[in-house]
């Protein structure tokens, strides 16, 4: 690997995790976080080290733009929907063959899920994985205050290790002297950068925040450029340095066995909506599917005449189907292919996107309508403003196909959809009762009848085993 920042791979259960591991925090959101991070990211790549990516939260656009700068998977660790033995074992788990990790962090270190304690934050997933903090601040327009900002952050949770700053939208040479004068008189945490304003190149955005990366828009080109700007202002080994001083962890408790459903049970297929349309999707939830004996085979509801044949269920994911509303909705062979897997008894599950596909129809911004699935008893429609922004505590209804009345589950919720010309009376039933942060009240949402369930609440699933396992033996029952 030819780099000091090369370390032995990772070993068994029984073994410590070793892996150099960086932590990029931000002073609050529009810092530079994900453009220091794939920078950094793209730097390391070209030094030939295996980088293992990270993102705090449970952003689904971030962990694209990372896995395409490492080549490798982007994990989300999540505090409040997945808690702290699981978040060490996915860690664990995605760092056994890589030299260091990098966590992109969410928002400002310190906000997360409550505004009265560190759940769901970067802080958070800092101290359960000790890793040292890399604070990003936006120095533009300030000066000696930068100082009393980096202060309040290193001393605000004393358990927390601030290891260096960059400060980001520096807007001169004699700025960053200043900036530089201030942490060195003042007893803070080392200035380990200074990148001036506009120094890193501008990454594509649209208005849900980032778009979805792929090689047109995250091009080797723009990533090469993100890397020689970062590496032009900070010391690259500084910040390698930096990330080896993370200490030793203990081996977290390996998960608890999967029970190998008997040779004679049937394996269960699952087709996965993914395309430009459908891709919003933890990769731990997949893989959980999987553990447990499950097939799954992609398809695109904007390309594809038809779904793949023999499948148990579909899961149809969250994503921009307003988009594409118009391509959706004259792909007629995939619509009736989707409607005669239901007619015929298939389960299917959907998310946000997916259960507006499932809709009677998608009405987009400029007014038009356009047919969708139909197996939904309401139509929905995209607004100007944010729907809906926050975790979600779910508790099931009845018996589903994730579980029986009472379980709890854990997600989120970002849309700006809203369901319209919803029949009151019906035979759908809510599928759970959402207890939102910001709400002391339990709220019923989402819609299930026989082998269908759909809602809004991007559910995380890979923590709980029974759920999966609850999940595929409903998918497996013969269909009618």
């Amino acid at each position: 690997m030819g780099s000091k920042a090369a370390v032995l791979l990772k070993k068994a259960w029984n073994s410590n995790m070793t892996t150099p591991r960086l932590i990029i925090a931000g002073t609050g959101s529009g810092v530079g976080k994900t453009s220091l991070s794939l920078a950094l990211v793209r730097a390391l790549t070209r030094r030939g080290l295996r980088v293992q990516t990270f993102k705090v939260g449970p952003d689904f656009l971030d962990p694209t733009h990372l896995t395409l700068a490492s080549g490798r998977p982007c994990y989300n660790l999540d505090s409040w929907m997945c808690g702290e033995a699981y978040v060490q074992q996915l860690f664990h788990q995605a760092t056994a063959q890589a030299d260091i990790a990098i966590i992109e962090g969410v928002m400002g270190l310190f906000d997360g899920a409550a505004p009265d304690t560190s759940s769901g934050s970067t802080a958070e997933i800092a101290k359960w994985l000790q890793a040292p903090v890399l604070l990003v601040i936006d120095a533009k327009g300030a000066a000696r205050s930068v100082g009393a900002v980096i202060k309040g952050f290193d001393t605000f949770e004393p358990e927390l290790r601030i290891a260096g700053v960059i400060a980001n939208r520096v807007g001169s040479t004699r700025h960053a002297e200043w900036l530089a004068e201030t942490v060195s008189s003042s007893s803070l945490p080392p200035l380990l950068g200074c990148v001036p304003n506009r120094a890193l190149p501008s990454l594509p955005s649209r208005h849900l925040g980032l778009v979805t990366a792929d090689q047109e828009n995250l091009s080797p080109t723009l990533l090469d450029s993100l890397a020689d700007a970062l590496e032009t202002h900070v010391t690259i080994e500084a910040l390698l340095a930096l990330a080896n001083t993370a200490p030793v962890l203990p081996a977290p408790a390996p998960p608890p066995p999967v029970p190998t459903p008997p040779h004679a049970v049937r394996p269960v297929t699952i087709g996965i909506a993914f395309d430009a349309a459908f891709h919003f999707y933890y990769p731990d939830n997949l893989a959980s599917l999987e553990a447990q004996g499950a097939r799954l085979i992609r398809f695109s509801p904007l390309q594809d005449a038809r779904l793949p044949e023999s499948l148990d269920a579909l899961y149809l994911g969250g994503g921009y189907p307003e988009e594409f509303a118009a391509a959706l909705s004259n792909n007629t062979g995939m619509l009736d292919s989707i409607r005669q897997f239901a007619a015929a008894g298939g389960a299917i599950y959907a998310e946000c996107g997916g259960l507006m596909v499932l809709s009677q129809s998608i009405e987009t911004l400029d007014g038009c309508i356009h047919p969708m699935a139909g197996l939904l008893p309401f139509r929905t429609r995209m607004c100007s403003k944010r729907q809906s922004l926050g975790y979600t505590e779910v508790t099931l209804n009845g018996d589903t196909m994730w579980g029986p009345a009472g379980t709890r589950l854990r997600g989120h919720e970002f849309h700006y959809s809203q369901i319209v010309e919803s029949p009151e009376e019906s035979n759908w039933n809510p599928a759970y009762q959402i207890q939102y942060r910001r709400n002391p009240k339990p709220v019923l949402a989402g819609i299930q009848r026989d082998r269908i369930m759909a809602g809004y609440v991007h559910l995380h699933w890979a923590a709980h085993p029974n759920a999966v396992r609850t999940f595929l033996n409903f998918a497996r029952k013969e269909k009618t």
